[in-house]
C-alpha cells in the first residue's frame, strides 16, 4: 500500500513524504511504557529518599550550620543563634583538652581496629575448618555484638572494678599482682582498658564479615597451591590474602568510621576520665553539647570528626585501589 501511494504522489508531482506509521507507533508505545515504568520506579524510591533526607541529610546539614553559630539553650526559646563564623572551631582547637582528645582518638581507633581485625581474622580462619559444634560456637560468638553497648559497658565496669572486680580477684588469687590495679581509675591504664573492651565488642563484626569472605574462596585454589607446595602460611599469603583484600578493605573502612565516633563504651566505663585520660573527640563533643550546653562548639567538634573519617576513608580506598592495580 505504501508503494502504491508513493507512485501516485510521484505521478502528480507532489513531494509529500509518505511513511508507514505502524513501526513509529510501536516505538512511541514502547517509549511511553518505558517512561511509565521509570516513573513507577521513582515512586518506589521516594520513601527511601525522603527517609535519607529527613534522618541523614538534614541532621548533617544542621550540624554543619550549628558549627558556625552561637547555639545554646536560649536558642530553643528565642530562636536566635548568632552567626560566629569559625569562632567555635578556634575555641575547640585551642582548648587544652583538644590535643589530648585527638591523641586519644588516634590511639583508641588504631588499637581497637588492629586488635579487632587480627583476633577476628584468626577466629575466622579457625572456624573455616569443619568440626563439631562449629555453627553453635559461631552463633554464640555474636552475643557481644548483640548486647547493647551500655549494658556491655556496665558489665565490664564491674569486671574491671579496682576493689570488687572479678579480674583483680582472679589475678590476686593467682598471685600475679601484689596490689589491685585501678584499670579504670589509673591515668596510665584507663585508655588501655577501654581499648580492650572495645576490641571485645568489635570482634564478632570482624569475624562475621571475614568468615563470609573466606567462604567465597574456592577450595580448588588451595588444592592447586598444595600441589605446588604452598600450604599453611604460604597458602595464606599467596591465596587467602589476595582474594580476601576487598573484604578487608570494607572491614577496615567501616571499622574506622564506627570506632572514631564510639561514645557509649567511654561514657559507660570512664566518662572520659580520669583526668581526661580517655577523653576522645566524640566524648568531648558530647560533653560540650549535653553537659555544658554549648551546642555550637559541640557541633564544631562533630564536624571535625566527620572530616577526619572522610579523609581516612578516601585515602585508604585510593591506596588500596593502587595496590590492586599494581
Amino acid at each position: 500500500m505504501a508503494d502504491v501511494l508513493r507512485r501516485a504522489v510521484r505521478a502528480t508531482g507532489h513531494t509529500v513524504p509518505i511513511t508507514d506509521g505502524a513501526p513509529a507507533g510501536r516505538r512511541l508505545g514502547r517509549l511511553r511504557r518505558r517512561g511509565r515504568r521509570r516513573q513507577s520506579h521513582l515512586l518506589f524510591l521516594l520513601p527511601a529518599l525522603a527517609y535519607m533526607v529527613a534522618f541523614f541529610g538534614y541532621p548533617v546539614v544542621k550540624n554543619v550550620v550549628m558549627g558556625f553559630q552561637h547555639y545554646t539553650t536560649t536558642t530553643f526559646y528565642t530562636g536566635r543563634a548568632p552567626w560566629v563564623g569559625f569562632a567555635n572551631y578556634r575555641a575547640v582547637i585551642s582548648s587544652s583538652v583538644f590535643d589530648k582528645a585527638l591523641l586519644n582518638t588516634v590511639l583508641f581507633t588504631v588499637g581497637s581496629i588492629a586488635g579487632q581485625f587480627l583476633v577476628g581474622l584468626a577466629i575466622a580462619l579457625f572456624f573455616r575448618r569443619r568440626f563439631p559444634l562449629n555453627g553453635v560456637l559461631r552463633s554464640l560468638l555474636l552475643l557481644p555484638w548483640l548486647v547493647p553497648l551500655i549494658v556491655s559497658s556496665a558489665v565490664w565496669r564491674w569486671i574491671l572494678d579496682q576493689d570488687n572486680g572479678v579480674l583483680n580477684r582472679f589475678l590476686g588469687a593467682l598471685h600475679l599482682v601484689q596490689d589491685r590495679p585501678g584499670w579504670l581509675t589509673s591515668t596510665s591504664l584507663a585508655l588501655f582498658a577501654v581499648i580492650v573492651v572495645n576490641i571485645w565488642i568489635g570482634i564478632p563484626f570482624n569475624v562475621a564479615i571475614l568468615y563470609g569472605g573466606l567462604q567465597d574462596i574456592p577450595e580448588e585454589l588451595y588444592e592447586a597451591a598444595a600441589l605446588d607446595g604452598a600450604t599453611g602460611w604460604r597458602a595464606f599469603r599467596h591465596v587467602t590474602w589476595p582474594l580476601l583484600r576487598p573484604v578487608v578493605s570494607v572491614v577496615l573502612v567501616l571499622g574506622v568510621v564506627y570506632t572514631v565516633k564510639v561514645l557509649d563504651v567511654i561514657l559507660g566505663l570512664t566518662n572520659g576520665g580520669p583526668a581526661n585520660a580517655t577523653q576522645t573527640i566524640a566524648s568531648q563533643s558530647y560533653q560540650l553539647s549535653f553537659q555544658q550546653f554549648d551546642f555550637g562548639q559541640g557541633a564544631a567538634l562533630g564536624n571535625i570528626l566527620i572530616v577526619i573519617s572522610l579523609v581516612f576513608a578516601v585515602l585508604y580506598l585510593r591506596a588500596n585501589r593502587r595496590a590492586v592495580e599494581q
